[in-house]
């Protein structure tokens, strides 16, 4: 929470915390035999002497409001201006001003006898005043009141002292034990003996403790939705994460015990979440730094061999069992050329963190490295007896959730982890040749998957495989809608292997009208449709031009 925010929840709560906490209230004090042996007589604001007391002041005039902060229980005789109602009734507005706790005000003459007079004066001037006003008839002395007063309230103040630095204790040794997230979550429900939901910026739960929050959390989203704003901010919480990164918010939804400073509690935890999720990413990128720059010694060089590359893989946490298959892999998210290039390499990390969590929830053994903008490799270990088909599935997708559209090349799975960090460069070709499939219905693609277009993809550089798809489409690769309306026919002609009854169904094309396409197509292009080598090669040629335009 920055320190602008903290100014204004300090603004908004104090007086209500003051009340929370206090140790002493106006009502308790009149308990008090000292003031009971006056006779009070509570004259207004009786709905009101529940309110803490933050101090006790002694006054002998009207003009008090400049000694007064709020808060205060206002002790006086009135004796310079008991007699003037208009003095009375400025004393009384003084004290509303500052929102006083209220006031004790004695009225006795020299005698010690109760000032008739001086008593109506006050009726009069507190009558329907929004403060605790009490009048005692009888002498007392203020100088016990005071001393059993600020007693109460300083040993109040220590224990809150003593509260708070407990509290700073707890999140600082959580802080600095990195502990996990749960943790900090639970010991903030026992702090505040209410339950505690920690939840995300679409508001989905990460962590929740605390007796009742399981059936709070069940239906958290409804919850939230069907509450105004207004009814969200009556909850007691506090933003987590970075000023310009929140990532989610620690929320108390339930009223919790009195004398619990729950702001200061939830503002302590939502610092120790964000420190730890801080250092987890710190730690993260740096594992992550690691494992990159080993995989690049491996794929650059030849100084390792296999003896030492497991050595060094083994010292980053990347401790495969023994004999288990090393799957190359590679994720490639889908490149908009109006993204900001920092988003994109947010999602990238923010992508690579959450498989490589799902991978160890899976139990497989994980080395991440990242490639080029937008893509990053993965060797995963699969133990002997596990399905390669299947883990793969069950990691790419029940494990994991993410808005980034992305796909994942899979190279061949080896025993050697030399061999497979040379094959990550066939699943990146493999990842980039499946974006650009129409449909991508598959969690993963193997070389096999992608067949004709993985090695067009290999070729596409290739100057002769140019010159051979120009020279087979020449014709139909001008700019015009009559070109490009030819060449959607080819394809369609192609895509259903000649069969004219198919194509013509599927271009809704009448008979006469797909006779005079083909024949048009065919004078164009100076071959005959019927023969299998042209439909090849015109196949490949437009496939090759479509991936390459």
């Amino acid at each position: 929470m920055d320190e602008q925010e903290r100014t204004q929840r300090h603004g908004d709560d104090t007086r209500a915390a003051d009340q929370a906490v206090a140790a002493l209230t106006v009502a308790e004090l009149l308990e008090v035999e000292e003031i009971s042996s006056g006779g009070p007589e509570i004259v207004s604001g009786d709905d009101l002497l529940g309110h803490g007391i933050r101090w006790v002041h002694i006054a002998d005039s009207e003009r008090v409001e400049r000694f007064l902060e709020g808060g205060e229980l206002v002790l006086t005789t009135a004796r310079t201006f008991r007699e003037s109602p208009a003095a009375m009734a400025e004393f009384f507005d003084q004290l509303e001003r500052v929102d006083a706790s209220g006031t004790i005000v004695e009225l006795v003459d020299e005698a010690s006898a109760p000032d008739l007079e001086a008593a109506e004066v006050l009726r009069r001037a507190a009558a329907g005043r929004n403060l605790p006003v009490i009048l005692l008839s009888h002498r007392i002395k203020f100088v016990r009141i005071t001393e059993l007063a600020h007693r109460r309230l300083l040993a109040q103040q220590l224990s809150q002292l003593e509260r708070a630095r407990e509290i700073h204790e707890t999140y600082t040794r959580l802080s600095l034990e990195r502990a996990e997230v749960q943790t900090i979550v639970d010991r903030t429900a026992e702090l505040l003996a209410a339950p505690v939901v920690l939840e995300d910026v679409a508001h989905r739960v990460l962590a929740h403790a605390g007796r009742g929050s399981e059936s709070i959390i069940q239906d958290w989203s409804d919850l939230v939705s069907a509450l105004s704003a207004d009814g969200e901010r009556r909850w007691q919480q506090t933003p987590v994460g970075l000023r310009a990164r929140r990532w989610g918010r620690l929320v108390v939804p339930r009223p919790t015990e009195s004398g619990i400073p729950v702001d200061q509690i939830i503002d302590r935890a939502g610092e120790a979440l964000t420190l730890t999720r801080m250092a987890d990413r710190d730690e993260q990128d740096l594992l992550l730094q690691a494992q990159s720059g080993l995989v690049r010694e491996i794929a650059d060089t030849d100084d390792l061999d296999e003896k030492r590359a497991r050595a060094r893989a083994r010292s980053l946490g990347f401790a495969p069992p023994e004999g288990a298959a090393l799957v190359p892999v590679v994720v490639r998210l889908d490149r908009d050329p109006a993204a900001d290039p920092t988003r994109l390499q947010l999602r990238e990390r923010g992508l690579t963190a959450e498989l490589v969590s799902a991978a160890t929830r899976q139990h497989m053994a994980c080395l991440s490295t990242s490639l080029q903008s937008g893509s990053f490799g993965l060797i995963l270990a699969l133990s002997r007896n596990r399905d390669e088909t299947q883990a793969l599935e069950r990691l790419l997708t029940e494990e994991v959730e993410h808005s980034t559209i992305w796909t994942v090349g899979i190279g061949r799975s080896t025993t050697s982890l030399l061999d497979a960090v040379a094959r990550l460069d066939s699943a990146a070709q493999v990842a980039e040749v499946a974006s650009t499939l129409e449909v991508r219905e598959r969690p993963f693609y193997r070389s096999g998957d992608v067949r004709l277009r993985g090695l067009l993809s290999v070729l596409s550089s290739d100057s002769r495989l140019r010159a051979f798809a120009e020279g087979e489409l020449g014709p139909l690769l001008g700019s015009t809608p009559a070109d490009t309306e030819m060449r959607d026919f080819l394809e369609l002609f192609l895509a259903h292997g000649g069969n004219k009854s198919a194509v013509a169904r599927a271009g809704f094309l009448s008979r006469p009208a797909l006779y005079a396409r083909i024949a048009k197509l065919e004078s164009s292009l100076g071959v005959s449709l019927a023969d299998a080598e042209s439909r090849t090669a015109l196949h490949v040629a437009l496939l090759w031009w479509r991936m390459n335009d």
